[in-house]
């Protein structure tokens, strides 16, 4: 990670927490480059993204789009939220990975972490939408853990740090 000491013009506020980060899709017809705050990397619980993504949360990263450059044709989808938000969900029409979701108004963007390079550095900071979460979670340490398939090496889960 490569933190950089910037200064918010708005506020005058010294910011040595922002984070450059590059990645993209799968097939490569893709690329993202952002600055994001440290403390604006979430792990989102809410029932979209666990049905998006296949999983009980993802990893994003919420970034001004001024902080950002996404090159390649995107796709989007169209959802309406439960609170009645319009909200667009980026991907890679050829490969299908999920980059983004944003508002009609593309102001702020929510960057999937797992599209992206450091995606193993980028630690939420925080958990939004917990109320959907599910309680198997909060045991999954006590699970067996594989190194790699269901046939590897048995390993210990990753501490707590």
């Amino acid at each position: 990670l490569v933190k950089l000491g910037l200064r918010n013009l708005n506020c005058e506020k010294e910011m040595t927490d922002i984070i450059n980060v590059n990645g993209g899709c799968f097939c490569g017809k893709i690329t993202i480059r952002a600055h994001v705050l440290q403390e604006n990397i979430v792990a989102c619980h809410c029932t979209d993204c666990q049905k998006f993504s296949g999983a009980p949360f993802r990893a994003t990263l919420i970034i001004d789009a001024t902080l950002m450059n996404i090159s390649g044709d995107v796709c989007e989808y169209s959802k309406i939220t439960e609170s009645g938000n319009e909200r667009l969900q980026g991907f890679c029409g050829n490969c299908g990975t999920h980059i983004y979701a944003t508002s009609p108004d593309r102001k702020i963007y929510n960057i999937r972490a797992g599209c992206l390079e450091q995606h193993n550095e980028l630690v939420p900071v925080s958990h939004i939408f917990g109320q959907s979460s599910p309680d198997w979670l909060a045991n999954i340490s006590k699970a067996k853990w594989f190194r790699k398939g269901p046939t590897s090496e048995e390993i210990q889960p990753p501490k707590n740090g």
